[in-house]
């Protein structure tokens, strides 16, 4: 895939759509209500994200696009945050209208022992008035010309309407403009006239009131979507299976998806969405800016809530071979900021430590049965100095970098640090891991650390070893021989 990231910055998109905020309300559940069986939230933070074709603004522009946005927010405390949180990424809001008559669409999430105890949402599904259509279309009618492409991002908050998609095709055609669309809703005649259409493959399925259980029901129903709906192309995209390309007398043209680990598909849509519509202003085809959406996807997917890539993850997931394996290697301040956020939304988070010089089927087996305690398996890795400290000068056999390579292959394995072993208690610090594992064949009241897990909620977790086998019982075996 031969794609310049660096004429993303000299690109400058339209995106219409349906902007949100996202409100996260963390606390602590400590008793039951008086008043009611329900529980009582004591609130320690919140925080606001873009959501809804705000999200794909903030992917937009953390790749160094210029962005004109066009849509509608309420009159209202939201509304105000929704813009200046626009405004200080970057992004043109003169197209965006404030109206008295409907509420800025926000979406609150109140989470508590690490799990979401409710969901509020406060919106206007009504379709926009017709003073405000009219706005709108004009607004469209004087920024088109001057951007390389429009991007529709539809949540069915009433903004785009099977009229102004009409509206929109028009002005666009008029000046030769690319249009792209991620749809919503059973009808996809709407889009006619739109250059792609970008549905998930449930979206899909429900459009074409058929289930899409294998690959010949996923050509069917491309094929019979592309027919029917009126658009030049149509990519339905597959989460863990990749993206499949449908075009008018055309082979559908698959993409796979690179295996890694999911932690929340939150926000892929927009990403896929922000991504195509950047590669094809930056004047690459349709194939190949399909291709580095499912890259940019497979990246996202990887994060907690809704999320952007940036241009520097891109540029390392493009370098990254067919034979390479995930970048699985991290930093520890990157880690402890993952591992806050993953424990936010209740996800457990397993560490394990060790030398792991001349892998065998012993620590397969340990990091197997770790990552079945959790969510997410995080590796310690002791750097070479350390192994030399605790294992003799003749080792490591296999230096660290070789080794995260090895660890970075293993499915169970999701994140590999290096570190010195006397920073242990620092590196658990940093990830404050639920469970902390060590092979059987350790003392747990022994294993390092462990008091310090234990402080704050966490615990130690022993696994069997398999008997009679180390790397140092084997590198033994070979000098012998």
């Amino acid at each position: 895939m031969n794609i310049d990231i660096s004429k993303f910055g000299q690109t400058h998109l339209l995106v219409i759509g349906d902007l949100m905020i996202d409100e996260y309300v963390w606390g602590e559940v400590e008793r039951i209500s008086p008043e009611a069986p329900v529980q009582v939230v004591a609130v320690q933070n919140q925080d606001y994200t873009l959501g809804g074709s705000g999200n794909v603004i903030h992917n937009l522009v953390t790749l160094g696009a210029r962005v004109t946005v066009l849509g509608v927010v309420g009159k209202d405390s939201d509304g105000k945050l929704l813009i200046d949180q626009l405004d200080a990424i970057g992004a043109d809001t003169g197209g965006v209208i404030q109206n008295k008559g409907r509420h800025t669409t926000k979406k609150t999430r109140i989470i508590a022992e690490h799990q979401q105890v409710l969901r509020v949402d406060r919106e206007t599904k009504s379709e926009i008035s017709a003073q405000t259509f009219k706005r709108i279309v004009k607004k469209a009618e004087q920024i088109i010309p001057d951007v390389d492409l429009i991007l529709i991002s539809d949540y069915g908050k009433g903004l785009v309407s099977r009229a102004m998609i009409t509206s929109l095709v028009q002005i666009a055609k008029a000046h030769d403009k690319i249009l792209i669309a991620d749809p919503k809703g059973l009808d996809f005649t709407k889009y006619a006239g739109v250059d792609l259409l970008t549905p998930n493959k449930k979206e899909a399925s429900l459009a074409s009131g058929r289930e899409i259980s294998d690959t010949r029901t996923l050509t069917e129903v491309g094929g019979h979507l592309l027919d029917i709906s009126g658009v030049e192309k149509l990519l339905i995209t597959c989460g863990k299976d990749g993206m499949v390309l449908f075009e008018k007398n055309c082979k559908p043209f698959k993409i796979n998806t690179r295996a890694r680990e999911v932690y929340d598909v939150s926000g892929a849509g927009d990403t896929v969405l922000a991504v195509i519509g950047l590669a094809v202003a930056a004047g690459h085809p349709f194939k190949e800016a399909v291709s580095l959406a499912n890259t940019a996807a497979g990246i996202v997917v990887g994060k907690v809530g809704t999320a952007a890539v940036t241009q520097k993850e891109l540029l390392e997931a493009l370098k990254l071979s067919a034979s390479d394996t995930p970048p699985k290697h991290t930093t520890l301040k990157e880690l402890s900021e993952l591992c806050r956020k993953l424990q936010k939304r209740g996800k457990r988070i397993v560490l394990t430590n060790g030398c792991f010089d001349l892998l065998h089927v012993g620590h397969i087996k340990l990091f197997a049965d770790s990552k079945s305690l959790g969510d997410v398996l995080i590796v310690a890795l002791d750097d070479d100095d350390s192994v030399r400290r605790l294992k003799g000068a003749d080792r490591p056999v296999i230096g660290a970098a070789e080794r995260v390579r090895i660890l970075s292959a293993l499915d169970s394995v999701d994140h590999v640090v290096v570190f010195d072993t006397s920073d242990l208690d620092k590196v658990i610090e940093c990830i404050r891991p639920d469970i902390l594992t060590k092979g059987s064949n350790y003392d747990s009241e022994k294993v390092l650390g462990r008091e310090i897990v234990e402080r704050y909620g966490g615990r130690v977790e022993l696994i069997p070893v398999t008997a009679g086998i180390s790397s140092t019982q084997i590198i033994n075996t070979i000098k012998k021989q």
